[in-house]
C-alpha cells in the first residue's frame, strides 16, 4: 500500500457572507475552513467524514488554538494546509496554515491553528479510534524516511 499524506492542501474564494462589517473575513470562520481542510485530509487518508460518523465514530474537537496574522477579505484566494500532528488510541490532533494566495503566486500567512479531537461514541463516551483508521493516522504521521 502506498504511503499517505501527511498533509493536504484545500483552495477556495473567501465569501461575501463570511465577512463582517468591515468588510474584513469575521474571525469564527477560520475554525470552518480548518474543519475543511481536516475533512479533507481525513478523506484522503481513509475515507470521507460522512461515512466514519455513519460507521459509529464521532471525532469531538476538545481544544482549538488560532493565531491571526493578517485579515482576510471577500473574494481573496484562501489556501489551508492542514498536516496531521499526533495519534493516539483515542485522539488526534491536526495544524492549520492559512494563506492569502496572491495574483502573482506569492503567499500571505493568515492564520496559524491547532485542533484536538476525541474519538466518541453516539452516546459521547470516548472510544479508541478504529483500528484501519488508527492504522492509517498512524502511516500518515510516521517520519518519511530518509
Amino acid at each position: 500500500m502506498p504511503p499517505s499524506p501527511q498533509w493536504c492542501t484545500v483552495e477556495f474564494r473567501a465569501r461575501y457572507s463570511e465577512t463582517d462589517q468591515m468588510g474584513i473575513i469575521y474571525h469564527p470562520n477560520y475554525l470552518t475552513w480548518c474543519e475543511m481542510g481536516r475533512t479533507e485530509l481525513i478523506r484522503q487518508l481513509w475515507k470521507p467524514y460522512s461515512q466514519v460518523e455513519r460507521d459509529g465514530v464521532l471525532l469531538a474537537v476538545t481544544d482549538a488554538t488560532l493565531r491571526y496574522h493578517a485579515s482576510a477579505r471577500y473574494e481573496d484566494l484562501v489556501r489551508v494546509t492542514t498536516t496531521l500532528e499526533q495519534v493516539r488510541s483515542r485522539a488526534v490532533s491536526f495544524t492549520y496554515l492559512v494563506e492569502r494566495v496572491e495574483d502573482d503566486g506569492t503567499t500571505t500567512r493568515l492564520c496559524t491553528a491547532r485542533t484536538g479531537l476525541t474519538a466518541i461514541d453516539r452516546a459521547g463516551a470516548p472510544r479508541k479510534l478504529p483500528a484501519d483508521l488508527l492504522d492509517a493516522f498512524r502511516r500518515a504521521a510516521a517520519p518519511e524516511p530518509v
